[in-house]
This record gives C-alpha cells, structure tokens and sequence, in this order.
C-alpha cells in the first residue's frame, strides 16, 4: 500500500460525517500553517494560507507573497457528505419488544447495502448554551433483514418500504432506553443540555484493501472523500503559482446543494468576494478575476460494470486503475467541455497522470455534480473529473489502489499553474 492511500484510508476513517471531515480538512490545513478566518471578523489578507469552516463545509486559499495583477483563482470543488440515514428530531421508536431509531433516508444510497451492517452515529450535537459538539458512537445499531424462510420473494424482488423496513435496532428489552440519552453520554453532556442534533448514520467497517496483488480499496465515503483528500493533498503540495488556489468542499451534495454550506448556496462566492476586496480589488476588479479563473470539480464517477455492462455507452468504459475520469454529458448534467476540458488534460498531461472519458449511455439517466452549480453561479470556466467506482452509493464502494494518487497528483499540477 503506498502513503497516499493508507492517509487516505485514514482519512476517511477520521471522518465518519461531513462534519468530522470539515474538521479533519481544518487541522490539516493547520497543522501545515494556515490559518483559521473567522466569518465575524475582518478578512485577512496576509499571504500564505487561510480557511474558513461552515458547519460541513470547509474553505481554503493560499495567498501569494506578491500578487499578480493577471491572478486568477485556480478552484477544486469536492463535497463533504454521503448519502445514507439521518436521525429523526425524536428518534427513540420501536416495535414488538425491540429498541428502535427513527431516521430518515438522506439523499440516494443504495439501500440494499445497510441490511445487517453495524453502524454507529456520527454528527454533530447543538447545546443549549449555543455551542457544537462533534460525536461519533461505537457501532450500536443495525437494520436486520428478513430471513428467506419467512418471505420467499426476498431474493426474486427485494422491496424496502422506506418507512416500515429500514428502521435500525439498537436495543430489546429495554423499553426506557433512550437513544439520544446514550448519545448524549458518550459525549459527556447531559441529555437536557442538547437542543438540536444532525446525526448520520456511520458504518462501523473498516477500509479494506484485497485482491490477487492488492489492486482494489473497499470503503465507505468514497463518494467524495476521496475527491476531499486529493485536493487537501494537492493544496498542500503544490508549489506556489500566479493564481490564488481555492479548495472548497461543500457540503449536501447528495441532496440538491441548496444550503448555506452547500454548492448551490453563497458560501465559495463569499469567500471569494471578500478575498479580492482584502487584496485591494474593486468590483470590476474581482469580476476581472473571476473571468481568468477557472474550476475543477471532483467528483467520484463510474467505471464499467462487468454484470450491467449494457448500462453503460459501448464506447466509453472506464475500468478502475486506469486513471480518473473526465465526465461529460450534452445536456450539462457535468458541465466538462472542450475548452474546460483541456484545463484537466493540461493538468494530466503535466504530471503524467493517464485519464479517461466517462459519458452515460443514452438511455440511462446521468448523475450530476457541484461543477453545473458553480458555473452557473459564478460563470467562470468549469470541467468534472473524479475517480472510478463500482456500487457507488453503497456502504462498501470499490475504488482502485492508483486511481486516488493520480487524481491528487493532477490537482496538484493544476494548482501549481499547469
């Protein structure tokens, strides 16, 4: 296993929810010497490193010693969240003698892959004083399946009622167990101090890495953090060029971005905004900017699967190991075009990263991304990469060995002016 993957697996080990991942972001970043922004306070402008964390959502620029009046920002967008459960306001339910949690489905996962899987809670506590606390539990829950004996359809058409079938068990016997009173002890808090809560469901499982020579990574979040990692790692690396870097890893992606953290809402344009007006910019001045910046959106994409290989185009089959793909679609379900798209070959072709082309099969709906989002809100030149996955949305996504590295190695000549 080479060091990028095993800080990966770490990293994504350490981030069990978006928001644990914005902090992870945050104490890399300073630990390397950037510098927190407060959003209360007046933005500084000193070159080096600054961020900025939005609940699960985290920011990041470098500013450079002398500014080029030509400067651009150079953007890589990831985002933060997966899809999975969230736990309802008053979660604690059960039925026939057995503890049960109240969550609700959060975003598109593929809910076959939760049946009989142990997962804990990780998200975030708001206290009654108004501050946060992060919490991950051990893995106290799980969503049992039924057993063939009592539904013979079950392997002819499994159907999930979202409601009735996918409520987790945490407890039997125990009628008086309360599940945020648990979660609120292992936080050290006491129950009546917590006034609100965004916990996600967390897989216990760890990472994996199997095959005949160890050519395949099993994982949870790989669907973005594998996209956070690599340009946390590229921001890091990357030597200083004449445009201002941004990494910005947004959070709700898997539901539709429309949040103060979320693609769709101010969060990157605001940092922007401020960035140019500490450097001096008025305006037409930022405006001028942004027309000479440009964005590249990781995200995880599809490789090729063996058993559905007619849901994908005959002509562009991705497979995992050969480099992250560059995704298109005509009706700018990914926002990649010819000029957006020589941006990233540019990139690959600077560090000597292979890439591929990923675009959907006619009659099967595409996915979609931050990149449409951020083109169309700041109207600056955008293209769509990721890395191959198969059974993306799944608790257990498989991704390649190589594919995560090269991605971080092309980010990196990205923000270094390639």
């Amino acid at each position: 296993m080479d060091a990028h993957l095993a800080d990966l697996i770490s990293f994504v080990e350490a981030s069990p929810s978006s928001y644990h991942a914005a902090e992870q972001v945050a104490a890399r970043l300073a630990a390397s010497g950037y510098r927190g922004q407060d959003e209360t306070e007046p933005w500084d402008a000193s070159p080096g490193g600054h961020y900025v964390v939005r609940d699960g959502a985290v920011v990041a620029w470098r500013i450079p010693g002398t500014p080029s009046a030509a400067a651009g920002f150079r953007i890589v967008g990831a985002h933060t969240d997966s899809p999975g459960f969230k736990l309802k306001p008053r979660p604690t339910t059960g039925a026939a003698g057995w503890q049960q949690a109240g969550m609700e489905v959060y975003g598109g996962p593929l809910l076959n892959s939760w049946l009989d899987r142990e997962f804990g809670l990780a998200g975030r506590l708001t206290l009654t004083d108004g501050t946060s606390r992060l919490v991950a539990t051990p893995a106290w829950l799980r969503i049992p399946q039924v057993a063939p004996h009592l539904d013979r359809s079950v392997n002819e058409a499994l159907r999930l009622d979202r409601q009735a079938h996918l409520l987790p068990v945490f407890s039997v016997g125990r009628p008086g167990l309360d599940l945020l009173a648990l979660v609120a002890d292992h936080a050290g808090v006491a129950p009546e101090a917590i006034a609100g809560h965004d916990l996600f469901a967390a897989v216990a499982e760890r990472p994996a890495v199997f095959g005949p020579e160890g050519e395949f990574l099993a994982s949870g979040r790989l669907d973005n953090l594998s996209s956070v990692h690599a340009g946390l790692v590229a921001l890091l690396a990357a030597d200083a060029g004449p445009d201002v870097p941004v990494l910005a890893c947004f959070d709700h992606e898997e539901v539709g971005s429309a949040s103060r953290s979320g693609a769709s809402g101010p969060l990157l344009e605001q940092v922007l905004l401020r960035v140019a007006a500490s450097l001096g910019l008025d305006p037409d001045g930022y405006q001028r900017m942004l027309a000479r910046s440009t964005c590249i959106s990781a995200d995880a994409g599809h490789a090729v699967h063996p058993n559905y290989a007619g849901l994908h185009d005959p002509d562009h089959r991705p497979l995992l190991n050969a480099g992250p793909l560059l995704k298109t679609n005509a009706n700018l379900r990914y926002t990649s075009d010819g000029a957006s798209g020589a941006v990233w070959k540019r990139a690959c072709a600077a560090s000597g990263v292979p890439t591929q082309d990923f675009v959907s099969n006619n009659a099967v709906p595409c996915g979609s991304t931050i990149g449409p989002m951020t083109a169309e809100r700041l109207g600056i030149v955008t293209c769509d990469v990721g890395i191959p996955l198969l059974s993306m949305h799944s608790t257990r996504e498989l991704a390649g060995v190589r594919d995560p590295g090269w991605l971080a190695a092309a980010l990196t000549a990205y923000f270094a002016g390639a």
